[in-house]
């Protein structure tokens, strides 16, 4: 019996991993060199392109002695990294997705209404940085085992933001645990539309299969909480950033394998990827 490959609706790039790549080749071409503070998304091949395109990774602006421009990344950026650029005399090429953009208006109004911002989120990940230093004083939460930690006492007026790419369910858990301990809390919703496709396909798909493939850099959140979910509905479930990770004793006895692919990996490497499986012995 032939084997049934299912390529799940959702899988790769969103728009906003889309426009940042195309704006970094789009600089790329220009004569000023172009500069970014760290990887323009989470995905070694897409870094790879724009690397050899000319767009070279800076560790921080502080006497860096650049000219050009600098790439805001798809994540975002706090403004201290705008106020610095300006001040090294840095043309500024913005390629923060828009939805992101949004959370941080978000954030600044909850905080200019007297709220007290808690971004829900990754510790250290690019986009929570950004969120959390449109604001003083925000708090970021990361499970809901952290709320009892990190909240100093009872809060009277909470406002709630949430990294786009957030598991919605650890985001209620959160919630679960916020509501006890704020008189008033105030929550939107800015899980990205995206990521809720993603994550509605990876609770489907899984449990239709014999075999779930999640095609993505294990250094992407968004990549890593699709292979979390997945597991948790089919424990045949595996992660590969490539076609090269592909194991064939995975896919013994199997008759339909499932594949997915967090919002940063490119189109090219799903079709590797899709190649690959076909190509399997029956």
């Amino acid at each position: 019996m032939p084997r049934e490959i299912i390529l799940a609706r959702s899988a790769g790039q969103c728009f906003g991993v889309k426009r940042a790549f195309n704006i970094a080749m789009e600089a790329a071409a220009s004569e000023d060199p172009v500069v970014m503070l760290g990887d323009i998304v989470h995905n070694e091949h897409v870094v790879q392109r724009i690397d050899s395109a000319g767009v070279k990774v800076v560790e921080d602006l502080d006497g860096s002695g650049q000219q050009g421009a600098l790439l805001v990344r798809a994540h975002g950026a706090a403004p201290e990294v705008y106020r610095k650029a300006e001040e090294a005399g840095l043309k500024l090429l913005d390629a923060t997705c828009p939805l992101v953009h949004e959370i941080h208006q978000v954030a600044r109004e909850m905080a200019a209404e007297g709220y007290r911002l808690i971004v829900i989120g990754d510790h250290g990940h690019d986009e929570v940085i950004g969120i959390a230093g449109q604001v003083e004083d925000a708090i970021i939460l990361a499970g809901p085992e952290e709320v009892q930690e990190r909240l100093p006492k009872r809060l009277r007026k909470v406002g709630v933001v949430v990294q786009s790419t957030q598991n919605m369910e650890n985001v209620q858990r959160i919630l679960a645990e916020l509501v006890p301990r704020v008189r008033e809390l105030r929550y939107v919703d800015t899980i990205c539309g995206p990521t809720k496709t993603h994550q509605r396909d990876i609770r489907t798909l899984p449990s239709e299969v014999d075999v779930m493939v999640i095609v993505g850099s294990f250094t992407s959140a968004n990549t890593c909480r699709l292979t979390e979910i997945s597991l948790e509905k089919n424990p045949r479930s595996y992660q590969v950033e490539d076609a090269s990770g592909l194991a064939g004793e995975w896919f013994v006895d199997s008759i339909t394998i499932g594949v997915t692919a967090g919002a940063s990996t490119p189109d090219w490497i799903i079709d590797e990827v899709m190649e690959a499986l076909e190509k399997l012995p029956d």
